[in-house]
């Protein structure tokens, strides 16, 4: 189950964002740039660039009301965009590590046409 800390959005490790994202319990969120996200991202994940969000950016509708699980490369700007989020009323949290940490751990990548993606 998601949970907001008492400090802010928590963190979730890749293996128990890909069991709650897969499940259908929160929605992943790729909030890196579009290069980075045309590289290579986790199969059924939805993309909106932090930097996007910062500005103002609504969610993708599949997303509203929906817990949310942000992932970024490493970590700290998903980590942003979950405070971010949080701070909008959704219920956030993040992946420790990233789509680095989620690759290492041999959790599925897609890139360009459906092959095998990379982390860039």
């Amino acid at each position: 189950m998601l949970s907001l800390l008492r400090r802010g959005p928590g963190r979730l490790t890749p293996q128990l964002a890909h069991q709650q994202t897969s499940d259908g319990t929160a929605v992943l969120l790729d909030v890196r740039e579009t290069p980075e996200w045309n590289a290579g991202h986790a199969p059924g994940a939805l993309h909106l660039p932090l930097s996007r969000l910062m500005t103002g950016a609504p969610l993708p509708a599949a997303v509203q009301g929906r817990p949310v699980v942000t992932i970024c490369r490493s970590g700290h700007r998903s980590q942003q965009a979950a405070k971010l989020l949080a701070g909008r009323g959704v219920q956030a949290t993040d992946v420790t590590g990233g789509m680095t940490a989620w690759a290492r751990e041999g959790l599925p990548v897609t890139g360009p046409g459906g092959s095998g993606g990379v982390i860039a």
